[in-house]
C-alpha cells in the first residue's frame, strides 16, 4: 500500500501544482491582453508618456517655477540622453541631452518623424518633450516596464505555491493519499488495510472513521464466515442422523419399526426447528419482522409460559415458579413474540439446570420500566464469556455442552425480538450461584 499511496500523493501534488500554475499564467496572460487592448484604444497617448522622466520634469518645474538648471537635474537620468526639451513657447532648452548646442534658445522645427508630448502642470502647458523615431522608447519596452512587476509577482507566487504544496503534503496530501490507497485495498478484498491517524482535525476524523469502517467490515466478514461454518455444522448433525437412520433401515441394519422411524422423525423436527430459527433471526436482524403491538399484561404472559413448561420441569425434577409481583405490568408489545422470548429463556434455563434445581421468573417495575428476569440455579457462565452469549450459535462446552441440545440461537433470537420492540436484554451470574437473564421494556 506504501507504493500506491506514494503514487497517489505525487499525482495529487501534480494536479494542485498544475492548477495553480495555470491560474498564475492565466492571470498574467489576461493582464497582457488588457494592457494591449488599452494601448490599441489610446494610441494618441504613447505608452512611454508614463516614464519616470515626465514626472521628474514636471516636479522640477513646480519646485523652481522655471527650467533654469534643469540639465543638472537630468544628469542622473539614463533616458535623458536622446530627448529634446522645449519651453512653453517652443524654444529649445535641451537638445538631445545637451544644453550647449547652437539650437539652444531657438524655436524648434518639428520633423515628420518626431514625437512631441506636452508637459503640463495644473492643466497649463509648461513645455514639451520631443522624441524622434530612432531614440523614442518602443511601445514594447514601455509595456515591458509596466508588466515586469506583474510577471515577477506571478513567478514568485508560482514558486511560493510549490513550496507550500511541499510543506502541506505531509499534513494534507499524504493522509488523503493513504485513505485512497487503503480504500482501493479494501475494494480488492484486503479488509485488514488501515491508515495512520494524522493530519488536520478534519483529516483526523476522516482517517479515524475510515479505520472504524474497515474494522467493522473485517469483523462482519469474519462473522459471516463463522456463521456459514456454524450453519453448515448445525445442519450436518440432523441431516446425518436422518440419512444414517434411513440408510440403516434400507440396508437391514435397523428394522423399519416405529422406534427407528420416530428417531429419524425427531432429527427431522430438529432440522425444521433450526431452519425456522435461522429464518426468524435473519428477518429480525434485517428489521423485516412485523410486530403486532398491543396492550399486553406481562404477568399473565409469564404465568402462561410457566404453565407451558411445567410438564418439562416436573420430568426433569426442577422447581418452576413465578415470584409474587404486585402491581400493574401492562406494556405495549407483540404478545406472541414476547411469549416466544420468555419461552426461549425458560427453555434455555431448564436445559442447563441440573435435576433438583430451581428456575424462577421475577417481575419488577421501576418508574416506567418493567424488568422481567428469568433465573436458574445452574452452573452459570464464566465471566469472560458473558459478552458473547447473545451471539448466534454460541454455546460454551463444559457447563453448557452440546449434548444438552438446542440450536444455539435461542438467546440471539430473544435479543433481536426484544430490541426490535424498543427493549433491552442483559445477562449476569447470580452472586449465590446460577444465571440470570433480564429483559427491560417500557411500561404502558
Amino acid at each position: 500500500m506504501d507504493d500506491s499511496a506514494r503514487q497517489i500523493r505525487l499525482r495529487i501534488i501534480w494536479i494542485i501544482l498544475r492548477a495553480f500554475i495555470g491560474v498564475v499564467f492565466g492571470i498574467l496572460l489576461l493582464v497582457f491582453l488588457v494592457t494591449g487592448i488599452a494601448l490599441s484604444n489610446n494610441l494618441s497617448i504613447p505608452p512611454f508618456s508614463q516614464l519616470p522622466i515626465f514626472s521628474r520634469l514636471e516636479g522640477y518645474y513646480i519646485g523652481h517655477g522655471n527650467w533654469d538648471g534643469v540639465q543638472a537635474a537630468l544628469a542622473t537620468d539614463d533616458t535623458s540622453s536622446g530627448i529634446t526639451l522645449l519651453d512653453s513657447d517652443g524654444r529649445v532648452i535641451i537638445d538631445h541631452g545637451y544644453d550647449n548646442t547652437g539650437s539652444i534658445g531657438m524655436p524648434y522645427q518639428t520633423a515628420t518623424d518626431d514625437i512631441l508630448i506636452n508637459l503640463k502642470v495644473n492643466g497649463q502647458i509648461i513645455g514639451a518633450l520631443v522624441f524622434d523615431r530612432e531614440t523614442a522608447p518602443s511601445q514594447l519596452g514601455a509595456v515591458t516596464t509596466v508588466l515586469f512587476p506583474v510577471s515577477l509577482v506571478s513567478v514568485f507566487l508560482a514558486l511560493l505555491a510549490t513550496v507550500l504544496i511541499a510543506l502541506l503534503s505531509r499534513r494534507i496530501v499524504t493522509p488523503l493519499a493513504e485513505v485512497i490507497a487503503a480504500s482501493r485495498s479494501i475494494t480488492a478484498g484486503k479488509l485488514e488495510a488501515r491508515v495512520r491517524v494524522q493530519g488536520t482535525q478534519d483529516l483526523l476524523a476522516l482517517t479515524d472513521s475510515f479505520n472504524q469502517m474497515a474494522s467493522t467490515l473485517e469483523r462482519n466478514d469474519h462473522e459471516r464466515r463463522d456463521l456459514l461454518a456454524d450453519i453448515a455444522h448445525e445442519l450436518r448433525t440432523p441431516i446425518s442422523a436422518i440419512r444414517g437412520r434411513l440408510e440403516g433401515m434400507l440396508d437391514g441394519v435397523y428394522p423399519a419399526d416405529q422406534h427407528h422411524i420416530s428417531l429419524a422423525l425427531k432429527a427431522n423436527y430438529m432440522l425444521e426447528r433450526l431452519v425456522e430459527d435461522l429464518r426468524l433471526l435473519t428477518l429480525a436482524e434485517a428489521h423485516q419482522l412485523y410486530f403486532d403491538k398491543k396492550e399486553t399484561d406481562l404477568k399473565v404472559l409469564a404465568a402462561h409460559s410457566l404453565e407451558m413448561f411445567s410438564a418439562e420441569a416436573q420430568e426433569k425434577d426442577i422447581q418452576l415458579e413465578l415470584l409474587p409481583a404486585p402491581g400493574n405490568y401492562i406494556a405495549i408489545l407483540d404478545p406472541q413474540r414476547s411469549e416466544q422470548v420468555i419461552g426461549n429463556l425458560l427453555g434455555n434455563a431448564l436445559r442447563y439446570t441440573p435435576a433438583g434445581g430451581k428456575v424462577w421468573l421475577a417481575l419488577e417495575k421501576i418508574d416506567t420500566r418493567i424488568h422481567l428476569s428469568v433465573c436458574d440455579s445452574g452452573p452459570g457462565i464464566p465471566e469472560e464469556d458473558l459478552p458473547y452469549i447473545f451471539n448466534r450459535f454460541w454455546r460454551k462446552d463444559k457447563s453448557r455442552a452440546r449434548h444438552t441440545g438446542g440450536s444455539g440461537l435461542g438467546l440471539a433470537i430473544a435479543k433481536q425480538l426484544i430490541e426490535g420492540q424498543g427493549g433491552f436484554i442483559s445477562a449476569e451470574n447470580l452472586p449465590e450461584g446460577g444465571f440470570k437473564v433480564k429483559v427491560t421494556i417500557l411500561g404502558g
